[in-house]
């Protein structure tokens, strides 16, 4: 994949991850918790998918991608350690809100989840800005 190409892959993810913000908060305003939970999470997702697209690398895991953003982004320094903080929070609640059997969120903890996939979607896409000229 040629680095024009690289872009548009990333472009494309980037918007998968900014409507998936937009579901989550449509969902959380119609009282569906758990499901924006599940939308906030795939919003940061989609965001480290994004910016790995510009690697060259993809994982058929969550943890594979999750694995790799962490090793090229977070701990070199171009992202701050609290996006990892961000992807560890979603990514346990969003496990525990679709396997886990009686588990309830309130409306408090969805608001505060979509609003950490909000500024980590933020910071994405000012860098991929900054990197796709």
């Amino acid at each position: 994949m040629d680095k024009k190409d690289k872009r548009e892959l990333s472009v494309y993810r980037l918007n998968t991850a900014k409507q998936d913000l937009e579901y989550s908060k449509l969902l959380l305003t119609s009282g569906g918790f758990k499901v924006s939970i599940n939308r906030s999470y795939y919003a940061v997702f989609h965001a480290m998918r994004a910016v790995l697209a510009l690697e060259g690398f993809d994982s058929k895991k969550h943890s594979g991608i999750i694995s790799k953003f962490r090793q090229l982004y977070v701990k070199t320094g171009i992202f701050d350690i609290n996006m990892s903080d961000i992807i560890e929070s979603l990514f346990k609640f969003r496990n525990d809100a679709d396997y886990e059997d009686f588990f309830v969120i309130s409306k408090d903890e969805a608001t505060e989840q979509l609003e950490y996939a909000r500024k980590f979607c933020n910071e994405i896409e000012t860098y991929l800005k900054t990197v796709w000229q």
